[in-house]
């Protein structure tokens, strides 16, 4: 695995994810994410933007992207924007099913809607981050 492009298309796909979560989550889907709440109060579960812990969502993003680039890299050798989207839908998908149903079964903090929202939003989020993965795994290569 090239050590160089792992790191590159990781931290692309951390920028990529970091900003299209801002979108999906911090645009389109915050008004409807806090009307259709479990039995926690938003308010209390969520942070303003002004008491963000800023450096582990940056974090979380850029080992976002680190794993689908380690993913893409080392075992299905991803490096175009549309198998980079499909592979990230995909594994999107998996990935929040595999936290959110869990934290559905045995928490208050989800209702049917939110959970439904948080997959569609997670898998629209994941897409694009692994589009720029496979895309960002393209740059360098000879065509």
């Amino acid at each position: 695995m090239n050590t160089q492009k792992f790191i590159v298309s990781g931290i692309v796909g951390g920028i990529v994810m970091f900003a299209a979560g801002y979108v999906v989550y911090g645009l389109v889907l915050m008004n409807y994410m806090n009307t259709h709440p479990g039995l926690a109060d938003p308010k209390i579960v969520h942070r303003q933007m002004s008491e963000f812990v800023w450096w582990a969502l940056v974090l979380g993003h850029v080992f976002y992207g680190l794993m689908l680039s380690y993913i893409y890299n080392k075992w299905a050798n991803i490096s175009t924007l549309g198998a980079g989207a499909m592979a990230g839908a995909v594994l999107g998908l998996l990935f929040v099913l595999s936290h959110d149903l869990p934290m559905y079964g045995t928490t208050m903090l989800l209702s049917k809607y939110s959970f439904a929202a948080d997959v569609v939003g997670s898998v629209v989020v994941s897409a694009i981050t692994g589009a720029a993965v496979g895309w960002a795994n393209s740059w360098g290569s000879k065509a």
